[in-house]
Formats: C-alpha cells, structure tokens, sequence
C-alpha cells in the first residue's frame, strides 16, 4: 500500500538508467563522431540525421539526451548547435576531454549502443529485443519462464505506483480495460477505489496466469474490499496488435507506448480510440519526454534503456496528443505526477 510518508525512489532508477545515458555519449563521441560533426555549422534535425545516416527513432533517442546533458542545444533557428560545453568534446578544441572520455570508448556496451544507432535496433530483428512481439512470430512473453521472470521483476514497481495511479483514475461504477496489464496491480488498486465497477485485463496468456496468482495474494491482505475484487476482474489472453478489445468506459495504457515504434503507437492508439464508449478516457501513465525534445535527463537515460531493449523509445506529451488526435480523442491538458517520474495524461472520445 503506497504512503505519502514515503521517499519516492526515482534516485535509484535514475541510476539504473544512467549506463545508457552515459553508453549514449560515448558512442556520439567516439563513434557517431557528433560533435566533431556539429563544430562546423549548426544543423537542423533533419540534416544532421542525414549526414550521420540516423533513422528517426536512434535520432529521436540521441539528440533529446544531449541537450538534456547540457551539451547541445536549439538556436533560434531551431538548429541543433554545440553549447560551451559541448564544445569540450570537440576534438580539435583545446583544451579537450575526448582523450578522457575515450578511455571508455570500447567498453562492450557503447560498441553495442553505436550498433543499435546505426542500424536502429540490433542487426539480427529478434536479437536484443526484449519482451516484444517480432512481426507474426510468438511473443518473448508467451514464453512461460520470460513472462514469469520479467512479470515478477516489473511486481514491485506496479506495487508502489499502482495505488498513486488508481487515486487519479475517475471514480465510477463503469467498466475499465487495462491493455498489456501485467501484474494487474493497476486493475485491482482500481476495482478496490470503484466497488461497483468491472474490469479486464487483457495481455498474453503466460502473463495472466502469474496475474491471476498474484490476485489471490493480494485478494487475502485484508484490505477492505480486496476478497471481493476477483469476482469483478476477466482475464482475457490476446494480441493488443490483432485481436478484438471489448468496449470499455476507461482504458489504461501503463508503460505500454514505450515499446513500440511511431507507427505502431499510431495504431495502437486508432484501436484504443475504437474499444472506448462515447464519453470514454484513455489514460497513459509513462514516463514523458519534454515537448521541446530536449530533457529530461531521467526521460532520455530512461528512453535510451528502452532503445536499448525493445522497439521503442520515451515520446513526449506533444507526441501522445498527436496520435489521440488522429484517432478522433480530445486530449485533455493534465499532467498528473506520480512516482519514478511517471505521470499520467489522458485523452477522451466525444
């Protein structure tokens, strides 16, 4: 049970996500040679990806982590350009501190991560990718051991967040549907909040049924309520890609849009748009880019991690309103903070 007298524990997986961060930079230094690059001439986004042959989604993962490292930055002409400090990783200044930093430069994880940006992902499709359907073959997580494995070590995190998360949700006696739910922690914080209310949580078989068991944990805590919650919850295996959602009143997309490429979010959210009822709300909890594209420092680190293990990468508020826009949603402003700098926003079908 969350209690505001905890610290929230956001140093610590800023930490976890600082290697890929820091595998970021070495690789523009030593291998993308990104500053040397820009140390001419500003460039605008689109011809700096060209001169360094960068597809959207490595371009879209790099350049928001400089900036927020203070290293570059937009003029006015909406250029990236080199800062004052930036300019210290250019080899040619002197004083420099590519000497320095290049004493790290063949570590196995920033040769790795200037792979994954060149190539956008690794150079074998399903090498690397963690935890995310590849094209028509099985999902990683219909894989009893990997769904277990990474379902359980997702637990805790569900665990303090998910009572923050269902506090915000709105309290109603309708129907929500948690799409790739996970441990259903999110769902049943919900269902306690809403006595009436109904829910499904749809993800892939092998994923539901440590769901399930994790519900009969949770049902005999005690908590008022709790032993009458798996009586309102369905369970229902599927491919959130492919396969029918049942209407809903709420849709919660938690940690979900991050796996995924551009094109795949925009549909995703086309079917999300389809599944709610009239006057219904898609809530997205996530961790949020700056709409500038230029920071956080915990979004980029943690974008690259994602870039790092699966198809996707952080997007910002600006983006996620793109897409529920297109899909016929009214984006509503508000930024809910919650913990591990997460917040959520949400969208609503007219």
């Amino acid at each position: 049970m969350f209690s505001t007298t905890q610290p929230d524990p956001a140093p610590i997986t800023r930490q976890l996500r600082a290697m890929f961060g820091s595998r970021l930079l070495l690789a523009a230094i030593h291998e993308l040679a990104v500053f040397d690059t820009l140390s001419a001439e500003p460039l605008s986004l689109a011809d700096l990806r060209q001169q360094l042959n960068l597809a959207e989604r490595p371009a879209m993962v790099l350049f928001p982590a400089l900036c927020a490292m203070q290293l570059l930055e937009y003029d006015i002409h909406n250029r990236l350009t080199l800062t004052a400090l930036g300019r210290y990783l250019v080899q040619d200044q002197e004083p420099n501190l590519t000497g320095y930093t290049g004493l790290e430069k063949d570590d196995p994880g920033v040769l790795h991560m200037a792979q994954l940006l060149r190539n956008d992902g690794p150079l074998e499709a399903p090498a690397g990718i963690s935890f995310v359907k590849e094209g028509d073959g099985p999902s990683p997580m219909d894989d009893p051991k990997s769904a277990r494995k990474f379902t359980l070590g997702l637990a805790g995190r569900a665990r303090l967040l998910a009572p923050l998360v269902a506090a915000n949700l709105p309290t109603q006696p309708g129907h929500l549907l948690d799409v790739a739910g996970g441990t259903g922690y999110y769902t049943y914080e919900w269902l306690l909040l809403n006595p009436t209310a109904t829910a499904t949580l749809f993800d892939r078989p092998a994923v539901l049924t440590v769901a399930a068991e994790l519900l009969d944990d949770w049902a005999q805590s005690g908590r008022p309520g709790a032993d009458t919650v798996r009586e309102r919850v369905t369970f229902q295996p599927g491919d959130m890609l492919t396969d029918p959602l049942p209407p809903t009143d709420l849709l919660l997309a938690g940690s979900l849009f991050h796996d995924w490429p551009t094109d795949t979010c925009q549909a995703l959210a086309r079917r999300f748009a389809a599944a709610l009822r009239s006057d219904g709300d898609i809530w997205v909890h996530d961790t949020f880019l700056n709409d500038t594209l230029d920071g956080s420092l915990a979004a980029t680190d943690y974008s690259a991690q994602l870039f790092w293990v699966t198809k996707g990468r952080c997007y910002s508020r600006a983006e996620h309103h793109r897409w529920f826009t297109d899909a016929g949603l009214i984006p509503l402003p508000d930024v809910i903070p919650t913990l591990l700098d997460y917040g959520l926003i949400h969208a609503r079908k007219a």
